[in-house]
């Protein structure tokens, strides 16, 4: 009995741990990408992962020799330790971790080091890096 409380309890603490509303600010931003000289390449809506709450559309930009991802008109629900993921799959396992999220809302903008190959980094997450949990996805297409 004792065994199953203590396995019951863990994954309580692992299922709400990502979803406290700690660690990520919440200051709406406004950081816009110069479409003057930058080309959007890929797009795609945001759409729910397996923890919280997830709005928006993810773009990518070519500027010169070098590519941003802006997140458009997005917020998420508050989690510890997310991250900015460019990813082979919808589960990360190979993937390109564009930095801590910069808010919960707003218009954001991450710098993409190197040149990624986007028919195989083909979707955009928000994930909980500490916990593992997903947060929300965005399949990138032309």
């Amino acid at each position: 009995m004792r065994k199953l409380l203590f396995i019951l309890s863990a994954a309580i603490a692992f299922v709400t741990g990502c979803s406290k509303q700690n660690g990520t600010p919440t200051t709406a931003l406004n950081e816009m990408v110069d479409t003057a000289a930058a080309k959007l390449e890929y797009s795609g809506p945001l759409m729910n992962g397996n923890e919280g709450t997830v709005m928006g559309k993810v773009n990518i930009y070519l500027k010169g020799q070098s590519y941003q991802l802006e997140l458009k008109d997005f917020s998420v629900t508050n989690g510890p330790d997310l991250h900015v993921y460019l990813s082979k799959e919808i589960q990360p396992v190979n993937f390109i971790d564009l930095g801590n999220l910069k808010s919960t809302n707003g218009n954001q903008l991450y710098d993409i080091s190197g040149t990624p190959d986007f028919s195989v980094y083909k979707y955009a997450l928000i994930h909980c890096q500490q916990y593992d949990v997903l947060f929300g996805k965005s399949e990138l297409v032309q």
